[in-house]
């Protein structure tokens, strides 16, 4: 998945590439291990809000492992005429929300997790949000929404990356203690290693209770290729040196290779 990110990122020259980086662990287990949806067209198949939507590469590299869209469109992402663009749009194959608008993505969730106590049907609803989006107040109407219908068939995935577009999060709009706030808000609340699929499996897949289900996954802005992790620009040596570059910027050649050269050199 993350040579896909790297590869098509590189092609389309279009950069939020450690945002798609560093949730691949979490759509890998959820796609992988937790879904239940065997056809992205099945009705009662478990839902996916990908409320980050700027992330969307990510998705469709899972969506491609799955079958579910083929390695022809993925090689025209970006494209005119194609259907993947920076953002996901519903009218892609496992895309059942278009997103983008941040702090959006948990109040479709909630709502897709109520339409399933309604039609009576079991499916389940997991909803990613970038740690940045508990800076918007839509997301936390949703979260009382959800807690008063006690909708326990809904799990949100944060993203804690720490980064957001202007910044680190902690100094545009703290949101520390995330934990105490859902948990005030009548979550249940699970933390973990967003890197760690076993854990991330463990966490998210614990029985309901009565309560919708937040997981604070703690993960790395660009994991997997070092200088986005630190946030050094290998060429546009003009741009200060910090995570939040990569938030932004597309690779150059060089800087495309070095990446796919440490994804190897990892790998074996």
């Amino acid at each position: 998945m993350r040579r896909t990110i790297l590869t098509q990122s590189r092609r389309a020259n279009v950069g939020h590439i450690g945002s798609c980086l560093c949730v691949v662990e979490i759509i890998s287990a959820i796609y992988q291990n937790i879904l239940r949806a065997d056809s992205p067209d099945d009705p009662d198949r478990d839902r996916f809000v990908l409320s980050k939507g700027h992330a969307a590469l990510a998705l469709y590299a899972a969506l491609a492992e799955k079958g579910w869209i083929s390695r022809q469109e993925l090689d025209a992402f970006c494209s005119d005429g194609s259907r993947l663009a920076v953002h996901p749009e519903h009218t892609v194959p496992g895309v059942d929300f278009s997103t983008g608008s941040l702090g959006q993505g948990v109040t479709f969730a909630a709502g897709s997790a109520l339409a399933a106590r309604l039609q009576r049907s079991h499916r389940r609803v997991y909803c990613l949000v970038s740690d940045a989006e508990c800076n918007e107040g839509s997301l936390w109407e949703a979260a009382m929404f959800a807690a008063h219908h006690r909708l326990d068939q809904l799990t949100v995935v944060v993203d804690r990356n720490g980064q957001q577009a202007l910044g680190r999060t902690c100094e545009v709009l703290d949101t520390s203690q995330l934990d105490q706030r859902w948990s005030a808000f009548g979550w249940r609340v699970s933390e973990v290693d967003g890197h760690s699929i076993p854990a991330l499996v463990q966490a998210i897949s614990v029985p309901p209770d009565g309560r919708p289900h937040v997981v604070l996954a703690r993960t790395v802005f660009g994991k997997g290729v070092s200088y986005m992790e630190e946030g050094t620009p290998l060429t546009q040596t003009h741009l200060p040196c910090q995570p939040i570059n990569w938030h932004y910027l597309p690779m150059s050649d060089h800087e495309f290779e070095l990446a796919l050269r440490e994804l190897d050199a990892k790998a074996e």
